[in-house]
Formats: structure tokens, C-alpha cells, sequence
């Protein structure tokens, strides 16, 4: 079995839970000395930093959730002066105001270590060549990755996303051993190779690391059967730190979670109570060595469920299912995530259609597809076909504009979109995942 730092990762319970009280104490001092906004939480909350002495006290820690991040964009979570920030990165903002991400020299180094031992779980050695296909830029993915890959000593291919074709090229030309994508892209990659009259041969490619996008263990396997490699689970989000957080190893029973650097807690997402090892909720997550920007109980509204178990690997830290839902109403779509909210806020800005639509989302061709269905007023839907097509070109240029993917849009009759006396059905998801 390889490990990428053995000793952390195999660490006694008792030991790993010292070490995560010791620097539990360490952030909630951090914030509620350096941080306005989290000061106020904890108390309203009637909280203080002295009042955590052992781990069970977590749970009396005020939530932190992307409103939190809203409200104080961009810096307001700032728990350093801004001279010690060294990087900046963000969500895409689908939501209106983007999830900022502030890093400094030791946070960098710390995801840089988080990555590593993701990479290595999937097979990363020095040896290895590694293609990176995230996205470069603010998204946290490609530089994730890429500093993850140069920690190990791996040769990085940096190609971001895009041109399949010659991502393709790249990965024949330079002898590409690992690959990191979404899930997706790795059966549109490989699409692309049957549809070039290119041979599985030609490459030698025998791991992959996915994320940013739910995927299934079906999925999984027709990843695996398709490309002849073994394909790995990666977990994280901007609010944590970027990919990292938790990774598959070679057993693929579940992703360990990086349990040195965050505590992990499984809630009802109704109630917020803490419910016992083992039950479905939702995963909320405390970071333990971040500087810039501390997280203390963060509702990720992802969904799974965690055992404590030692795995046959012999990594103690703890494991968490695959995410496949969210206990909210976010989609993601190729990596991005898109809010109901923020369609609507687009479209009450175009004259002519009704406050009625819904999104329906489909997997074609191993792809995520959004289709937008917008019902049009009375007026307008007894126009001359011209309009009728303007009117649609503009709503799909104002929502590729605004959520950063391409959607289809169609537009429908006047009330041919349910309605409800409760709350409006305004997701369709057809992926079977």
C-alpha cells in the first residue's frame, strides 16, 4: 500500500483525536479573536472560545453557511491582515456575489499537502506524468491539483479544459499516466478517442482522479471499463480549502477524509442536530489548520454519511460515502453550480415572459445538459415566429452570460409549467446518478 505521509495518515484514534481538540481550540480562538463576524455568531450563540474542551463541545458551535459568506464578501471571514494573503481565488458566483477563497504561504502548502495524498491514493509517483484538465483561473480545481502533483515530484501537465481533441494529443504525445477531470469529461475524452479512430493502446494512461460534479459507482465503472484504469473520488468545495478535503484509496470504500486537518460531522439538515456515526445527513466540516480564512462547522448541504472504521487500507481517518445529493436546490452542471435563484434573477430582467420556468437537466453523450423552459405571456407567444426566436436567443445569451455554461433554452405556452399551492417544483433531474 502507498501512503504519501504514513504516519498521519495512519494515526491512532486517540491520537488523531488529541491532535484535532488541540487545534479545534486553536481556530475557535483564532476566529473569536480575529474575526468580527464569527465573534457575533459565537455570541449570540452564548459561546466562547474556553468553553470548547473536548470535542463533543463542537456541537455548540454556531453553523457557518454560504449566507455567512454573502453577507461578508469579500474579506469579512478574513482572519489574517491582508499583507499575509499570497493567493485569491473564488466560485464562480452563480449565486450573485462569488465564494471568495483567501490563502496564505502556509495554506497553500497545507492544500498543496492535502492534494499529494489524493494523487497518491489514485496512484501519483514521482514517476507519474499528470495531465490536469480542471479549470485554471480562480476556480480552485487546476492549481489544486497542479500544486498537488509538484509536491509528489510528478511532471504536471497543466491543460485546463477544453479542445478535446488536443487534450487527447497531449495525453498520447507526453505519455500521460494519471488524469484528472470531472467524471463527464473522462467518457468525453474518451468518445472523442473512438470517434478520432484512436486506439486504447496508444496510451498509457492507468489512473484518474474526478471531482467537481456528483457522480455513481455506475458511472465509475464505465470510467473504468471504458479507459482500462482504475478511477478515484476526490471531494472538497472553495469553502474548505478547493479539492483535497477527502479522496478515494485503492479499496474505493469510501473517501478518507483529511481527519488532521478537518473534523468532519454528519447533521439533520432540518433539525442541525448532530446524528450518531453512521446515519445519512448532511456532512458539515471544520477546518483545523487554515489561517486566512478558519471554517467552524460549515454546512456544505452535501448529503453521505460516515464510518469511523479503519479501512482495509489502514488509513484511520475517517470515511465518507460518495455525495449524490444536496439538502438544498443546487445543481451542478460541469463543474458549476447553478442556483435556481440565479435563473430567475435573469430572467425577471427580460420583458415579455411570465415568472414561471423550470430546469431540466439531462446526461447525454456523458455529458450534463441544462434545459431552461420558460413560459412566455400571452402577448408574446401570439407573435410572429421571428420574435418568438429573438426572444429565445436573447434569454439564451443572458443565461449563458450569467451562469458561465451554455443552456438550452425553449419556450413554452402561457401556464403549461405546474404550478404548485406549496413550493414550486422548479428542477427536473433526469441524470441517472
Amino acid at each position: 500500500m502507498i501512503y504519501w505521509d504514513k504516519e498521519k495518515e495512519c494515526m491512532p484514534r486517540e491520537e488523531l483525536e488529541k491532535l484535532q481538540l488541540r487545534k479545534l481550540k486553536e481556530s475557535v480562538f483564532r476566529v473569536y479573536s480575529f474575526v468580527p463576524a464569527y465573534r457575533a455568531k459565537m455570541d449570540e450563540a452564548g459561546v466562547k472560545p474556553q468553553d470548547i474542551n473536548n470535542l463533543a463541545d463542537l456541537q455548540y458551535l454556531p453553523f457557518l453557511t454560504k449566507k455567512d459568506f454573502r453577507d461578508n464578501y469579500p474579506f469579512g471571514l478574513l482572519a489574517v491582515p491582508m499583507r499575509d494573503v499570497v493567493r485569491i481565488q473564488s466560485s464562480s458566483g452563480t449565486t450573485g456575489k462569488p465564494t471568495v477563497a483567501a490563502y496564505t504561504k502556509n495554506d497553500i502548502e497545507n492544500w498543496a499537502e492535502l492534494m499529494a495524498r489524493c494523487l497518491t491514493n489514485a496512484g501519483a509517483t514521482r514517476d507519474s506524468v499528470i495531465q490536469i484538465t480542471w479549470g485554471y483561473g480562480l476556480f480552485t480545481g487546476g492549481l489544486g491539483g497542479h500544486y498537488g502533483a509538484e509536491k509528489i515530484g510528478a511532471a504536471v501537465l497543466p491543460a485546463s479544459g477544453g479542445n478535446t481533441k488536443r487534450q487527447l494529443s497531449i495525453m498520447q504525445d507526453y505519455g500521460v499516466t494519471l488524469l484528472g477531470c470531472t467524471p463527464s469529461y473522462a467518457l468525453v475524452l474518451h468518445e472523442e478517442l473512438v470517434n478520432l479512430g484512436m486506439e486504447r493502446s496508444e496510451f498509457k494512461i492507468k489512473s484518474g482522479l474526478f471531482g467537481a460534479e456528483p457522480w455513481s459507482e455506475n458511472m465509475r465503472k464505465e470510467i473504468e471499463s471504458k479507459w482500462e484504469i482504475d478511477a478515484y473520488d476526490v471531494y472538497g468545495m472553495t469553502e474548505l480549502v478547493g479539492p483535497g478535503v477527502a479522496a478515494d484509496c485503492a479499496y474505493k470504500k469510501g473517501l478518507h477524509i483529511s481527519e488532521d486537518h478537518f473534523i468532519a460531522e454528519i447533521i439533520d439538515p432540518d433539525t442541525g442536530e448532530v446524528l450518531p456515526e453512521g446515519s445519512h445527513g448532511e456532512l458539515v466540516i471544520t477546518s483545523l489548520n487554515k489561517e486566512a480564512f478558519p471554517i467552524i462547522r460549515y454546512r456544505t448541504r452535501d448529503l453521505t454519511r460516515l464510518t469511523r472504521e479503519v479501512c482495509d487500507c489502514g488509513r484511520t481517518h475517517t470515511r465518507m460515502e460518495k455525495v449524490l445529493g444536496r439538502s438544498d436546490d443546487m445543481l451542478i452542471i460541469r463543474g458549476v453550480n447553478v442556483f435556481p435563484s440565479m435563473v430567475e434573477s435573469i430572467l425577471l430582467q427580460i420583458p415579455g415572459i411570465e415568472p414561471q420556468y423550470q430546469l431540466v437537466v439531462e446526461r447525454k453523450n456523458n455529458l450534463d445538459r441544462l434545459e431552461v423552459q420558460v413560459e412566455v405571456s400571452e402577448s408574446v407567444f401570439s407573435d410572429e415566429v421571428r420574435k418568438l426566436e429573438e426572444l429565445e436567443a436573447r434569454i439564451s445569451r443572458d443565461l449563458n452570460s450569467g451562469l458561465g455554461i451554455a443552456v438550452k433554452v425553449r419556450l413554452v405556452e402561457p401556464k403549461t409549467i405546474e404550478r404548485s399551492e406549496g413550493k414550486a417544483k422548479r428542477i427536473i433531474d433526469n441524470r441517472k446518478i
